[in-house]
This record gives C-alpha cells, sequence and structure tokens, in this order.
C-alpha cells in the first residue's frame, strides 16, 4: 500500500516562510477577500436576493398561452418603450413556458455594458409590455455588482479584483501546506473537536472549512482571475491544454463584408438559416449587430442543455444570408472546453443546484477565514504578552 505523499517534508526554513506569508497576508488582506467572497454569495443567487429584499415580488411572469410570435415582432413591440435614439442591442427569448422576452437597447453615446443599456420585458405571446416583478435590477444589487467587479473604482477597480483572485489561489496553495497532516492524523485534519476550545478550536475550524471547501475555491477563484486577466490566463491554459482559437475574442473579432447598395436580412432570416443549420437546436438569444461589418450572433441551445453552460454561437452574414462561422461547444478542443467554462464556473451556473450551492458557499470562505484567522493571531499575541510579562517579572 503506497503511502499518502508529505508536504511536511518541505524544508523547515520554507514552511516557515510559507506560514508567515499565509498569515500576514490574510490579515492585511482579510477586509478586501471578505467583500469579494460576500458579494460573489449574493450574486450567485442574484435573482433570489432581489426577490427577498425587494418587496418579495417574484419574478415576472406572463398569462397570455398560446404561440410564441416571432423575434422581430417581440423586437417591433419592445420599440415605443425603448430611450429616444437608442438602437436595438440584444434580445433574449424565454428558457421556460411563463417567461417574457427580454428586448435590450444600447443608449446612443453609452459605453457597452449594463449601465449604457435599457431593457424591456415584453409578453412573447400577446406582445404586451411586462411590468413588476423582482427580476429588475435595484440599485442595491447594482452596488454589489459594482463591489464584485471594480470595487466601484472603474478599470483600475477591476484589475486590483484580479489581483485578489491571485491572492485567494496563492492563500489556498500555502493554506494546504500548512494543513497537511502528520502521519494517522488525517481523520482528525478533516473535522473539529468537540472538547477544542479558543485558539485550538478557531484552527481547527480554520482548516476544516478550507480543506472541505478548497477545491471549489481553488476553481471560483481561478475562474475570476481569468475573467479580469483573459489573455494572460488563456497563454497559461494553451501552455498545458491544446486550444486552437481564443473564444473570448471570437464574438468580436469575426467580421463580414457590407455588399453596397444591398438589404440585409432580417432578423427572422438569419433565426431560420441558424435552424436550418443546427437541427433540433432552440434559440435562446439573439445579438444584433453596431456596425455594418459585424454579423448577427445568435446563441443556441441543444435539449438537455443546464442553463448558464457554454452555448452554440451561429454568426450569420447578414448580406449574404449565409452562416459565417459556428462555435459548438460538441467541437471545443480541451483547452477551450476550459476557457469556455471559466465564466459559469464563476457564477455557479451549469452544473446544477449543488454546484451552485457549493459556489455560494466559497463565497463565504472568506469571511469564516478572517474570523478564525484574527482569533488565532489575538490569542497568539496574548500568549506572547502573557509569556513577556512571566520574564520580565522580577525573581521572588
Amino acid at each position: 500500500m503506497s503511502k499518502v505523499p508529505s508536504l511536511k517534508s518541505l524544508s523547515p526554513r520554507l514552511r516557515e516562510w510559507l506560514r508567515l506569508g499565509h498569515i500576514w497576508i490574510g490579515l492585511v488582506l482579510c477586509l478586501p477577500l471578505a467583500v469579494l467572497g460576500v458579494t460573489g454569495s449574493i450574486l450567485v443567487y442574484d435573482h433570489e436576493f432581489i426577490a427577498l429584499f425587494n418587496g418579495g415580488s417574484e419574478p415576472a411572469r406572463i398569462s397570455a398561452s398560446g404561440q410564441q410570435r416571432s423575434a422581430e415582432e417581440i423586437i417591433k413591440a419592445a420599440q415605443p418603450s425603448a430611450p429616444q435614439g437608442a438602437r436595438t442591442s440584444s434580445i433574449s427569448l424565454p428558457a421556460e413556458p411563463g417567461e417574457p422576452a427580454v428586448v435590450r437597447f444600447q443608449r446612443q453615446g453609452a459605453q457597452q455594458g449594463p449601465g449604457g443599456q435599457a431593457m424591456i420585458r415584453i409578453d412573447p405571446v400577446s406582445l404586451e409590455e411586462v411590468t413588476g416583478g423582482g427580476n429588475i435590477m435595484p440599485q442595491w444589487m447594482r452596488v454589489v455588482h459594482q463591489l464584485h467587479g471594480n470595487f466601484m473604482y472603474g478599470r483600475e477597480g477591476r484589475d486590483v479584483v484580479g489581483w485578489m483572485g491571485v491572492v485567494m489561489l496563492i492563500l489556498g496553495v500555502t493554506g494546504l501546506v500548512i494543513w497537511w497532516p502528520r502521519p494517522k492524523r488525517w481523520k482528525a485534519a478533516f473535522g473539529v473537536s468537540r472538547k477544542a476550545k479558543g485558539m485550538l478550536l478557531h484552527r481547527e475550524v480554520h482548516g476544516a472549512v478550507g480543506i472541505w471547501g478548497l477545491a471549489v475555491f481553488i476553481v471560483v477563484s481561478f475562474s475570476g482571475v481569468y475573467i479580469t486577466f483573459p489573455q494572460t490566463t488563456a497563454e497559461i491554459v494553451k501552455a498545458v491544454f491544446p486550444a486552437e482559437r481564443d473564444l473570448r475574442a471570437l464574438a468580436s473579432s469575426v467580421r463580414v463584408q457590407p455588399v453596397k447598395d444591398a438589404q440585409p436580412i432580417g432578423v427572422n432570416q438569419a433565426v431560420g438559416i441558424a435552424e436550418s443549420d443546427v437541427a433540433g437546436a432552440r434559440v435562446r438569444a439573439i445579438f444584433l449587430p453596431a456596425r455594418p461589418d459585424q454579423p448577427i450572433r445568435i446563441s443556441m441551445t441543444r435539449e438537455g442543455h443546464e442553463d448558464g453552460a457554454p452555448m452554440i454561437s451561429m454568426f450569420i452574414d447578414q448580406w449574404k444570408g449565409e452562416v459565417a462561422q459556428k462555435v459548438d461547444p460538441r467541437e471545443f478542443t480541451t483547452g477551450e472546453s476550459i476557457m469556455a467554462w471559466q465564466r459559469p464556473l464563476h457564477a455557479g451556473a451549469g452544473l446544477g443546484w449543488l454546484y451552485r450551492f457549493l459556489v455560494f458557499l466559497s463565497g463565504l470562505m472568506p469571511v469564516a477565514f478572517a474570523i478564525t484567522g484574527i482569533a488565532m493571531w489575538l490569542y497568539k499575541q496574548k500568549a506572547k504578552r502573557k509569556m513577556k510579562a512571566m520574564l520580565s517579572a522580577p525573581a521572588e
């Protein structure tokens, strides 16, 4: 029977440096790390939290039943409520019966992103505007998004958040080295003794929380770094796993050639081309071009698709009326799959309710680490003061 490899074999000097680095990085950065963790947990269940704290309102539902209208009809129904001069940027079709379609408009002169968008919900059967419901983002949830995304400090803050993800990875790895138990102590290292009190209690809770949540904590931290620094992280992934394409950049890099004096095809025609190319797939979202040289992008899912998992992307040349490019998750290389899954993994999406809940818990781990870590440090300081007082006390 092979023995479990021991990280205790590392040199005492290296282990001490790792321990000190773990302690002081954790103490100094515990507050921003806790903010990132808690806001991340909230965002995992954002719609549920909005419903809970926004008057208990449920997500908007539709009452009409019947055949869903076409994408062009839904867009046309939303246009009277759109801001003056705004262009239609996308339409999300219902994932389930009873849900409204969502048409997004980009305000003129506004930067790309949620801040420059107006969102109109339309009943896809009756074409009436849907109002009310708890799935419109309130201001407090926007603050949560900004805190988690950039500490409310723009591009510079986004980079800081990315480096906090690197810090979390470092703390996870060094924590594993510090936690690694001696032979015959493995069982005890995974739990908390009923008799543990004071310093020992905090140490055991710190270690147990860390080891049980380590895998998800590392996955979520790495995916956060990828989202912030996609090019650098993608190069690291591609150095280990094959990946021919940069899927993140692909959506913005596909170009079409406008035809002079020609009329581009409409949204319905583009949808028809996509559906005929991918038999049995369902259209979930349509992204309209901002410029003539950009294609219409259509996101589609197959039967059994888990919400949040990577979707099929069809790029339709609206001038030639044909598929310009097709990106299908079933055809991804290992590296491409890893990169495509980073955002869903970070958001707790695409792998079912259990993984979503584990990601929620992983966001609370920095709070548990901060409480137990600070408590252990205070206990040590108290012990040092007591020892110093004893040594300095005059002998009787």
